[in-house]
């Protein structure tokens, strides 16, 4: 037959990997059946090869009905979500290309491979998925296996065990230094609260841009950052302590802590906002490094007003040089904000990103590009459907012959 078909099998937490030291994508019915093998001699009890054994059945089945089959294993990360797509995204690609396939049937164990179905369906025509499911003879006996293989994988791991540990280690801190148990309360509260309204989403994207990488030199400058900071948490509380055994004005005692956190603390954001500008430079946007440039100016701006509000709490300062030096600051934040806007709009300019791909963060194809409104910072994206889709400037995360956007 003309058509040409794909059955993939989808590892999505790269057990092939982890568990047998077979990176992927495996190509080819040889080569899935020995991955497979191994792996199930390195786990018996692993999903992932009773899959990758159903692909090659699946694949043998088809080629016997006359069909133009190939057969393949796509693997993501052991971290699931956007590392873990974006591997699977890759490999994709690179099967495509290799057996530009017309259409695809999909061989999974389960939902967690399903997440891969948008980004397949933008490449490829899906015909068919193929659910595999692990036979048990008793159904208790299959949830005891079910729950024990799961709590066996970090991300169920941090949840069961790791949530109850940070709590115990919080009383147990509180107790040693005499907090009370106020404290764990509200640093649990705080956690629930960010939780309930989707804050720690956020959180967790700011500390993975971070970029802990040795191979990086804004790892220096991150590293640095957090030992000031602790330096600056440290030295707070010192004042802290000072200040409460000469006063009891709460007021003061508080003012002082502040001054005390922001010695440093300006040091510790210097650092981390040179890391992210090395950062957006080495990724070709210098728009965003320009960002964070202004970020810096900003984070010193509010720094200088609150430490003189302090000052003048604690009575370092009059009242009129605080309002002079204050208005002095606010100036300097307008003057640095309007130099921001202007050379962001030169840089953004000069990116080329006309006519480029866009694909989303889970590697699904949205588009070309095809307008910039460097003033406001816009892009538009046409879709295949003639649809154009604006994206904030500040949503895209990467820029070489595609953008990325988040």
């Amino acid at each position: 037959m003309a058509e040409r078909l794909l059955v993939l099998a989808v590892d999505i937490d790269n057990d092939l990997y982890r568990k047998a030291r077979i990176a992927g994508p495996v190509i080819g019915k040889e080569a899935n059946l020995s991955a497979a093998t191994k792996l199930a001699m390195a786990d018996p009890q692993d999903p992932d090869a009773n899959t990758m054994f159903e692909a090659v059945r699946k694949y043998e089945e088809l080629k016997k009905k006359g069909y133009s089959v190939s057969v393949a294993t796509v693997t993501g990360a052991e971290k699931e979500g956007y590392i873990a797509d974006s591997a699977v995204a890759r490999q994709l690609d690179m099967v495509i290309d290799r057996f530009k396939p017309d259409s695809c049937v999909l061989v999974t164990d389960g939902m967690s491979d399903m997440r891969v179905l948008p980004m397949l369906k933008t490449r490829l025509n899906v015909n068919s998925v193929d659910l595999v499911r692990m036979k048990q003879a008793e159904d208790v006996e299959g949830a005891y296996f079910t729950v024990f293989e799961k709590l066996k994988e970090p991300h169920y791991a941090r949840i069961v065990f790791g949530i109850p540990a940070v709590l115990i280690l919080l009383f147990a801190i509180s107790y040693y230094f005499n907090f009370g148990w106020q404290l764990p309360a509200a640093l649990i509260g705080i956690y629930l609260l960010a939780k309930g309204f989707g804050v720690e989403d956020s959180l967790v994207s700011s500390f993975k841009g971070l970029g802990f990488s040795i191979e990086r030199l804004s790892f220096v400058f991150f590293a640095s950052s957090i030992v000031f900071f602790v330096l600056s948490l440290i030295v707070g509380y010192g004042a802290y302590t000072g200040t409460l055994a000469a006063t009891h004005n709460p007021l003061t005692v508080v003012a002082s802590a502040v001054q005390g956190f922001l010695i440093l603390f300006p040091v510790s954001l210097v650092l981390y906002i040179i890391g992210k500008v090395l950062d957006s430079e080495n990724r070709r946007m210098r728009y965003r490094a320009i960002t964070q440039g202004t970020y810096m100016g900003y984070g010193i701006v509010t720094i200088a007003i609150v430490y003189l509000m302090a000052a003048w709490i604690v009575g370092q300062v009059y009242f009129w040089q605080f309002l002079l030096f204050s208005t002095i600051a606010i100036i300097f934040g307008y003057l640095v904000s309007r130099l921001s806007l202007a050379l962001r709009s030169h840089a953004i300019r000069r990116t080329r990103m006309k006519d480029k791909q866009v694909i989303n963060d889970i590697g699904a194809y949205v588009g070309r590009v095809s307008a910039i409104d460097a003033k406001r910072g816009l892009m538009m994206v046409k879709t295949d459907y003639g649809n154009v889709i604006r994206y904030e400037i500040d949503r895209i995360t990467s820029v070489s012959d595609r953008i990325i956007v988040k």
